[in-house]
């Protein structure tokens, strides 16, 4: 009898928690359109691993001469020859590097989680550019492209959850995020669109005179005007993608390529609609909460943002989760969160559909 008092006890306390204990998340119903059907393939089977103890290495950038930058986990910024196998570390931000961009000046544009919009200048001085827009402190600055004029295009994923709480921001679906433009001349930073669900990744066009952008927690890439007769205005460049689209590129030609971090989840969905329940979940201790599917997956649009490949492996040796992509010689380059090392896939393997096993590693020391 003691023992039933017991547990009853702990099932009354355990509801209360749930139903009651105070959580900064405040869901807004959300009610999604039914998923495509689930991509098939090992297309990304065949993705050569690039160094190891890299420690999240991610936003992949290359700059003129063909050298590969990426930042990690411990806020280090590298500098990566490929083809000989080099690698040097710059500097570290002291923050978590998320989004880089190379610079006409040989600097390189920064977008730092924790510190905001930065800047490594060719001499290796290290400076923050931007920290807040319109009084807003910056919460999650996650990605980062540069014009042919100089002018810098970021994003602020969440001015409200930091980063390590993105999922925070997905439960509560309160649309925190913003796309932000600087202008190194004016030292100012304007906002150019904002209410946007989770912010991640941006890339300019080919004619710069349009971007697209992430808009994460709704399964949208959504083209933004900044130049031209339609200057301000912003249109659906492609919806209801089957997962979490994490940062984007443009292959300067004729395709963005877009890192899918997971697919979308069934029961989260569910939940989508229903505040009260995502309340719930945003009590739960991080090891009971919804985790995305181990895989790797990379999409391609083309410039009207027609599909035009959509690339899968889910076994356990995925590459995986992708979270940056960028295409570069004949080669599709790869950057993650998580893993370990880089990785890069050759298009030609890609495109043949025909599963391979990866190269060997290749071995940098940093």
């Amino acid at each position: 009898m003691k023992i039933f008092k017991g547990a009853l006890a702990v099932l009354v306390l355990l509801i209360g928690y749930l139903l009651l204990w105070p959580v900064d998340v405040d869901p807004v119903a959300w009610t999604p359109t039914p998923p495509p059907p689930p991509t098939q393939g090992d297309q990304l089977r065949s993705v050569q691993r690039i160094g190891t103890a890299l420690d999240g290495p991610e936003g992949i950038a290359f700059d003129a001469n063909g050298l590969l930058y990426a930042g990690t986990a411990d806020g280090r910024l590298l500098r990566i020859d490929a083809s000989k196998g080099e690698c040097q570390v710059l500097d570290s931000t002291g923050g978590r590097p998320l989004g880089l961009a190379v610079a006409d000046d040989g600097g390189l544009f920064i977008a730092d989680a924790r510190r905001g919009l930065l800047k490594l200048d060719a001499a290796g001085n290290l400076s923050v550019l931007a920290s807040s827009a319109e009084g807003v402190d910056f919460g999650f600055t996650d990605d980062v492209d540069v014009s042919r004029d100089g002018l810098v295009y970021f994003t602020d994923a969440s001015s409200k959850f930091h980063y390590g709480e993105q999922l925070d921001d997905v439960i509560e679906h309160g649309r925190h995020g913003r796309l932000l433009r600087f202008d190194p001349t004016k030292n100012e930073t304007e906002v150019l669109l904002q209410q946007l669900p989770f912010a991640n990744g941006v890339a300019l066009g080919p004619d710069q005179q349009s971007l697209v952008v992430v808009e994460m927690s709704e399964y949208r890439l959504t083209r933004y005007w900044i130049a031209g007769e339609k200057a301000g205005q912003r249109e659906v460049f492609a919806d209801n993608l089957p997962g979490f689209a994490d940062n984007l590129s443009f292959n300067g030609r004729d395709r963005y390529w877009v890192a899918i971090y997971g697919p979308r989840d069934a029961t989260l969905d569910s939940l989508l609609p229903n505040a009260f329940a995502r309340k719930i979940i945003a009590r739960l201790p991080g090891f009971l909460r919804p985790k995305p599917k181990h895989e790797a997956h990379v999409m391609g649009f083309d410039l009207d943002g027609k599909l035009v490949a959509d690339w899968v492996y889910s076994d356990a040796d995925a590459y995986a989760p992708i979270t940056s992509v960028e295409e570069r010689d004949g080669w599709l380059y790869l950057g993650s969160l998580e893993a370990q090392s880089l990785g890069r896939i050759r298009l030609e393997d890609a495109l043949s559909g025909q599963s391979k096993a990866p190269e060997p590693a290749m071995a940098i020391d940093c």
